[in-house]
């Protein structure tokens, strides 16, 4: 029975969706440019914003923020939190606390660990004091990694 009514709605929305799609408006916007947020539907006019600056330009000047305030630095003290380790890659990811050595907030992220680093005593939800050290390509590299007083 409901197959029987909403069928016919379904296929006459067909054709209008269709057409929708093929005179749809350009997906990507020149920046400044207004861009159509809805369709009119009588009486106040089509619905726009104007796009944001793109946040490249803060990503940007956030890195050479933190590039120039560790000139002459290749490694960087942090206390976190472990959220995994993966013994197979070398690899740990951490929750850890502003790093202002490399003016880096508090965030999570995934660290690839020194070779000569052991990973047996670093389990999940531990508590960690790690040393991170900048490698050639610019990427940091976990160079020492403890458990913090206080354990877990």
């Amino acid at each position: 029975m409901t197959t029987r009514l909403y069928r016919p709605l379904v296929m006459s929305l067909a054709p209008i969706a269709l057409i929708a799609c093929m005179n749809s408006a350009p997906t990507i916007a020149e920046e400044g440019a207004a861009v159509p947020l809805g369709v009119d539907l009588g009486g106040s006019g089509p619905v726009a914003a104007r796009t944001a600056p793109p946040e490249e330009h803060t990503y940007l000047q956030h890195t050479t923020e933190m590039q120039m305030a560790h000139a002459g630095h290749n490694d960087a003290h942090g206390t976190g939190t472990v959220n995994s380790v993966d013994q197979t890659q070398h690899k740990v990811n951490l929750s850890h606390q502003p790093i202002p050595e490399i003016g880096w907030p508090a965030m999570t992220m995934e660290f690839p660990v020194a070779p000569s680093v052991d990973l047996k005593e670093i389990k999940p939800g531990t508590r960690v004091n790690f040393t991170i050290e900048q490698q050639p390509g610019g990427m940091y590299e976990i160079k020492v990694i403890t458990p913090a007083g206080g354990g877990r």
